[in-house]
């Protein structure tokens, strides 16, 4: 096998680069340990090009070349604002609704895939094996191939398949699905995602390439940073702050397909149906804004500061809030800690891919005394995780009744019920998902290039 080529949207920053924060970036931290390998993608950065393609940026650290290229506004507007953002993922979470089709994004999706392509040709060698990342490079495999690159292709897609029922809503869908003929393998996280993708190839008279390969964390890693976080100060901050309250805390971006308001209503219906936790359970909810720009995610931000004090105007005491809300980021190790003190974690996400925060919520936790996982149905991680409490995040009743039996759960059962999710946790780590991934794809039978 040659050098390993990871394609991705965006390539992590240099802090990420020796310090992974993102899921991408620490799943394939260990696949990158070996041999020399490239990771090519969008700098994040937009400047004005004045004709051809841009030049990637080459910056070498340890034995990972990362190679760069920016993007005009117009086409970080079109490319990855209106397409990637603004249609695939909707479509891709069930929410069609929210989609807002335009030809002219969907020609400068396939442009700014193609320019990949071309940006990327002159760095390859004829042996390396190239996994491709996400939604937004759908076609790069095809474009790829149409430049004559003839090394094996994989690619992985972390967010979730509809069925064909949904996805024909997009206007040229059958492209896209004859140009993923192109990888020789593709990865999905669910046996649900495999299904959908494999039949609406199959409807569209393609042959089958979806596996599943589910996603994990380096548990052992995270666990002795929660351990270490303990011990810090922001942990001995929120212990005080809480004088004697259990908490339970949710942690995620803010994204109208994690479930917040569903959630918040969910928190409402505890305190109205079971007031003995009123006072004795304080829910803190990390969502760091993300899209600000976009007009739906504007909505939703503002959905939440309403239902935030329409609840604290409705259950404070003098001393003490119900909801504690913060929308800007904290860092990983700070949310170690957070997730070992917290006596219940509240998932609960509309569609998910996999969701890696309930992972890291069980791998985090004191085994002498651990916390109880609740966890949306809808979740990718669900069906690897059903020790945990699953619920509806449609229905606040239910959620309601979940934080109760969670919050009120002896200690022997949570234990039965951390260790079976341990184990899973320990069992589907990012070790093993690369791995898995990596030896399919070169087991898969190699397609006619001819």
């Amino acid at each position: 096998m040659g050098r390993l080529i990871i394609v991705s949207n965006r390539v992590p920053s240099p802090r990420e680069r020796s310090q992974p924060a993102g899921g991408l970036a620490v799943g394939l931290k260990d696949a990158l340990r070996e041999g020399e390998s490239l990771w090519f993608g969008w700098s994040g950065k937009q400047v004005q090009l004045h004709g051809g393609d841009p030049v990637p940026r080459l910056d070498r650290v340890d034995n990972v070349t990362y190679a760069t290229i920016d993007l005009t506004p117009l086409q970080y507007e079109g490319f990855y604002q209106n397409f990637s953002n603004g249609i695939l993922w909707p479509l891709f979470h069930y929410r069609v609704g929210l989609m807002n089709y335009s030809r002219t994004d969907w020609e400068t999706y396939l442009a700014v895939n193609a320019m990949f392509a071309r940006t990327l040709l002159p760095l390859l060698r004829p042996d390396d094996v190239i996994w491709v990342h996400d939604y937004h490079l759908f076609p790069l495999g095809q474009a790829l191939r149409d430049l004559g690159v003839k090394c094996r292709i994989g690619f992985f897609l972390h967010i979730p398949f509809p069925p064909w029922s949904l996805v024909r809503s997009l206007p040229g869908a059958e492209l896209l699905l004859e140009d993923m003929q192109s990888y020789d393998l593709v990865g999905v996280q669910t046996p649900e995602d495999a299904e959908n993708l494999n039949h609406s190839l199959e409807v569209n008279g393609l042959p089958p390439r979806g596996e599943a390969f589910p996603i994990g964390i380096d548990p052992d890693e995270f666990r002795a940073q929660a351990e270490k976080s303990m011990q810090g100060p922001e942990v001995e901050r929120l212990e005080g702050s809480l004088r004697g309250a259990k908490l339970v805390l949710g942690v995620d971006r803010l994204d109208y397909s994690k479930g917040l308001p569903e959630r918040f209503r969910g928190y409402e219906a505890l305190l109205a149906r079971y007031p003995e936790h009123r006072g004795k359970v304080t829910f803190l909810q990390v969502a760091p804004i993300s899209r600000g720009s976009v007009e739906e995610y504007r909505q939703l931000r503002r959905q939440l500061d309403e239902l935030t004090g329409r609840i604290n105007g409705a259950y404070s005491e003098f001393d003490w809030t119900p909801i504690r809300y913060i929308t800007r980021p904290l860092p990983r190790e700070v949310l170690a800690g957070f997730y070992r003190r917290a006596e219940a974690a509240l998932i609960t996400p509309l569609r998910d891919g996999m969701n890696l925060v309930a992972k890291e919520y069980v791998a985090a936790q004191d085994p002498t005394n651990p916390g109880v996982l609740i966890l949306s149905h809808f979740a990718g991680a669900a069906p690897e995780m059903d020790e945990g409490i699953l619920v509806n995040p449609y229905d606040p009743d239910e959620i309601a009744d979940a934080l109760h039996e969670a919050l009120t759960m002896g200690l022997a059962e949570r234990r039965t019920r951390w260790q079976a999710l341990e184990r899973e946790v320990s069992s589907t780590t990012a070790v093993s998902w690369a791995a898995d991934f990596m030896r399919a794809l070169q087991a898969a039978p190699v397609v006619d290039r001819s």
